[in-house]
């Protein structure tokens, strides 16, 4: 391993706070249903299985969970928050999906969130960006599928807590040298 660094240093906590919007999702992922994408590009569903809610709001759920998690916010909401935050993050989900077009017989999940962060006071953007995540199933039964749903998943919302906080520190390093 390299020796600690100031660039490799745990983050220092931000004092503002943050709100995660309600997601919206491309077509055909606004559902329950575990989406699959088939050898000939077709989508389709695993057949007597889904998520415990549309995929939208279970990343939302990761996605306030992996935030506060984080320790790096004063708080962090989701999109039924009634109270104000400093910042928001909302985003799109455009592939929360098992694909099957490699010619494996087992899928490479793939997770992908079309971010846009902004200040809530103003609604100025201060950052958008994509946070990606994909991983193989180590098999084709749906347990390996939903494991591999994880990695994905923990891998695109881990790339979208580091890419907020950096938006969010650049825009508050921005404010503090214009005033």
């Amino acid at each position: 391993r390299a020796p600690c660094s100031a660039a490799a240093a745990p983050a220092t906590p931000v004092a503002a706070s943050l709100r995660v919007s309600r997601p919206t999702a491309s077509p055909g992922l606004d559902s329950p249903q575990i989406v699959l994408v088939q050898s000939d590009r077709r989508m389709g569903f695993y057949l007597a299985s889904r998520w415990p809610a549309p995929a939208p709001k279970v990343v939302e759920m990761l996605a306030v969970e992996k935030l506060r998690g984080s320790g790096l916010w004063q708080s962090v909401g989701d999109s039924t928050s009634a109270f104000p935050t400093d910042y928001v993050i909302q985003f799109t989900v455009r592939r929360f999906e098992a694909d099957y077009s490699g010619g494996g017989t087992a899928p490479e999940v793939h997770v992908v969130l079309d971010c846009l962060v902004g200040k809530r006071e103003g609604r100025e953007v201060i950052g958008n960006f994509l946070a990606t995540g994909s991983a193989p199933a180590a098999a084709n039964k749906l347990g390996a599928v939903v494991a591999a749903f994880e990695t994905a998943t923990n891998a695109a919302l881990d790339s979208l807590s580091t890419q907020t906080l950096q938006a969010v520190r650049t825009a508050m390093a921005a404010r503090k040298s214009a005033d």
